[in-house]
């Protein structure tokens, strides 16, 4: 599933910005993956993404996890052999902001790289 929302820019969003609303978001969740993604009580986003061996559990946990430093927006993760959690919202408004779906895309797109052929 590519989503061009993955190539969107991650923005921090500031305390006087307003968590999103479910007709705001609606449109965000049609760009990530309704297979592992969903939206939880209008306030986090929660994933389970699959996998076929440990190994690569491990190493999209790293990655995803690299992406978080390196956008400064860091989900809770959770690893067990063959899935990986994601937990998200952003803290600052308590809730749901744009970036929180443009990560849910760019974590998406990394999963790809480990879909069986």
């Amino acid at each position: 599933m590519a989503s061009s929302l993955a190539d969107e820019a991650c923005e921090a969003c500031t305390s006087e910005d307003e968590p999103l609303t479910e007709a705001e978001y609606a449109e965000y969740l049609t760009e990530i993956d309704d297979d592992v993604w969903e939206v939880v009580n209008d306030h986090h986003l929660e994933a389970e993404y699959p996998f076929e061996d440990f190994r690569d559990t491990l190493e999209f946990t790293y990655e995803i996890g690299e992406l978080a430093e390196q956008e400064w927006h860091h989900p809770d993760i959770s690893l067990q052999w063959g899935e990986v959690g994601v937990e998200m919202w952003t803290h600052k408004i308590d809730g749901l902001h744009k970036t929180d779906f443009v990560m849910a895309a760019r974590m998406d797109r990394i999963h790809e790289e480990y879909a069986p052929e």
